[in-house]
């Protein structure tokens, strides 16, 4: 990347400090924008007033980040990717709501995540260590947590929240208010309208669940004891059974069978 020096308002550091970082002459970014040590601006981006961006964040080129925008350190966030505009409501009325996105992103081409409505908190999240893939969809209100991974096109309407782990497959797209639980997998092209519970497999146009995610779980270091005891019908407790339980009781919208 080519870059030059530039001068900019310092996260986290008193008033009046100024610290370096690399960005590209032919980057535009607010003199009120924070960033910090090691953040690299590449070429035709654009950073607005309100972002701060902490350490050793890359834009790798014609990235666009607008509004009250945090982003946290190591992220990286390919070419036309669009973070921190506004939600996609007709009742937003330019309310100086948030975004946050954690640590150790990867946010892939021409991805969108948008900042929140009044509706709820006020704020969108993104957690720590989530593969975003290409033409991705985050909404208003969205709540993602850590080592999520969003194929292509995948789609999530407003004030949805993913759990840990989970694995959405291409163009999946899921409805406004729908809880992803943590581990679960869900298959591509699936149009997702009600609550998917955690560890499941799903799929389908109307999406239906197709049991454990066996294989997913085992991937990552679940005992064969805890999976096979997610498939019984009568069994001792145990923690990934009370999440699940627990999963199952606070459903609005409805679980998929």
């Amino acid at each position: 990347m080519t870059s030059y020096i530039f001068s900019c308002k310092p996260v986290n550091e008193s008033k009046g400090r100024e610290t370096i970082m690399e960005i590209h002459p032919s980057a535009v970014v607010s003199p009120s924008a924070e960033l910090a040590p090691g953040v690299k601006i590449g070429p035709y981006c654009t950073i607005g007033k309100h972002v701060t961006i902490d350490k050793e964040t890359v834009l790798v080129s014609h990235v666009t980040i607008e509004g009250h925008t945090n982003i946290g350190a190591r992220n990286r966030v390919y070419p036309f990717a669009s973070i921190g505009f506004p939600p996609q409501d007709i009742g937003y009325k330019g309310e100086d709501t948030r975004l946050i996105i954690g640590n150790d992103n990867i946010i892939r081409e021409y991805a969108t995540i948008n900042r929140a409505t009044t509706k709820e908190n006020w704020e969108t999240v993104l957690g720590n260590e989530n593969y975003i893939m290409a033409y991705a969809h985050i909404a208003h209100d969205c709540y993602l947590g850590n080592k999520i991974i969003m194929s292509n096109v995948a789609t999530l309407g407003g004030h949805i929240s993913v759990g840990d782990h989970a694995i959405l497959g291409g163009q999946v797209a899921v409805h406004q208010f729908v809880r992803i639980g943590a581990y679960a997998f869900l298959g591509g092209k699936s149009g997702i309208d009600r609550d998917v519970p955690p560890f499941m497999i799903t799929a389908g146009e109307r999406a239906k669940l197709y049991g454990v995610n066996s294989t997913g779980l085992h991937r990552l270091g679940f005992s064969r004891e805890t999976i096979d005891g997610l498939v019984r019908q009568e069994m001792e407790p145990f923690p990934e059974l009370e999440m699940l339980l627990q999963f199952l009781d606070g459903s609005k919208r409805g679980v998929l069978r």
